[in-house]
C-alpha cells in the first residue's frame, strides 16, 4: 500500500506523518522505518522506530529507489516505511519522476508486503495522475 500526504509548507504534513509512524510502531508486529533528510524530528518518534537519515547527495528518484531497496534487503521484517519530504531528499524531482517513483514503489510494496507513506511538498492539483490516487 502507498499513501501520499501532499500539501504546501506549513500545513502540518510532518506532524501527521510522525503521528502515523508512532501509531504504526505501537500496532505493528514488524519493524517501522522513518526516512528523513535531517534528524530534527528523531526524538518525536517512538523508540521502536528505526530512524534513517538520508542526507546523501541523491540527485534522482532512481538512486533513492535503490536506497529504499537497500533498506528492505537488510530487514525482511519491515512493515512500514515513512518518508518525510520526498522533495527534500531527492533534489531533482519532476512530475514524470514522481510518476515513475510511485510505480516502482507500488511494485516493491506488493512484492515485500511493505506499506509506504511519504510526503510530497506540492498542491494535490499539481501532482501527476499516477500519484493523486494515493493522496490521503
Amino acid at each position: 500500500m502507498i499513501q501520499i500526504i501532499a500539501g504546501e509548507k506549513g500545513e502540518g504534513k510532518t506532524k501527521r506523518l510522525i503521528s502515523m509512524a508512532n501509531e504504526a510502531a505501537k500496532n505493528s508486529k514488524g519493524h517501522v522505518v522513518f526516512v528523513d533528510d535531517d534528524d530534527t524530528h528523531m526524538y518525536d518518534l517512538h523508540y521502536n522506530i528505526r530512524f534513517v537519515k538520508a542526507n546523501l547527495a541523491i540527485d534522482d528518484q532512481k538512486i533513492f529507489f535503490g536506497f529504499l531497496c537497500g533498506i528492505l534487503s537488510q530487514d525482511s521484517d519491515i512493515e512500514n516505511i515513512f518518508i518525510d519530504g520526498l522533495h527534500n531528499i531527492v533534489k531533482n524531482l519532476s512530475n514524470d519522476d514522481i510518476s515513475e517513483f510511485v510505480s516502482e514503489v507500488e511494485q516493491i510494496s506488493k512484492e515485500n508486503e511493505v506499506d509506504f507513506t511519504f510526503i510530497i511538498s506540492a498542491k494535490v492539483d499539481s501532482l501527476p495522475e499516477a500519484a493523486k490516487k494515493y493522496v490521503i
